[in-house]
């Protein structure tokens, strides 16, 4: 007795996909799925690296921080005051250098209470179907049924994928005026 009935399977994959950025990865890998007539899939991460890359990060050339010199402008400001303090009859020596205010480095919380896009990560974890308004200027409008992919704080960009068409796209933050879930 054959059984001719076809099962369901789940398979975990994870995927190495060389584009020329995220989005068009993104596009490759879901033109793939599409045309492998798969029953359905979910895109879970867009950012792990697998071994490959981390295997090429470590055969990569190290990276050296690069330091600022504080010392340059106090060097300036030396030379400054000691040729002030020679036309006043003083010698260098007497003046004390002035040292260079550091700026303040303020890092973004990733937990910051009034971010505004909390509900766009909530819908990028939970795969929810939203539709975006998105005001690309000059007039342009669009109202896209969507679900995120991704959400880049330190590019201020989001990737969708656009559920009609079957396309991703990316767009910058500011461009979103309103979702509707």
């Amino acid at each position: 007795m054959q059984n001719t009935q076809k099962q369901s399977y789940v398979l975990q994959v994870e995927l190495l996909v060389e584009n020329v950025n995220n989005a068009a990865a993104l596009e490759q890998v879901i033109h793939a799925l599409n045309a492998g007539g798969f029953v359905d899939y979910r895109i879970l991460s867009g950012v792990q690296l697998g071994q490959v890359i981390d295997q090429r990060k470590a055969d990569a050339a190290v990276q050296v921080p690069m330091e600022i010199d504080n010392n340059a402008p106090a060097q300036n400001e030396k030379q400054t005051q000691s040729n002030k303090s020679a036309a006043n009859g003083k010698s260098a020596k007497d003046v004390q250098p002035v040292k260079a205010a550091k700026p303040k480095v303020v890092e973004p919380s990733l937990s910051d209470p009034y971010d505004g896009f909390a509900d766009i990560r909530g819908f990028m974890k939970s795969n929810k179907l939203i539709r975006l308004i998105v005001n690309k200027g000059l007039g342009i409008t669009l109202s896209i049924p969507c679900r995120i992919l991704n959400v880049d704080d330190t590019t201020n960009m989001i990737t969708v994928y656009h559920v009609d068409e079957k396309q991703v796209y990316t767009f910058k933050l500011n461009e979103i005026e309103d979702y509707k879930s």
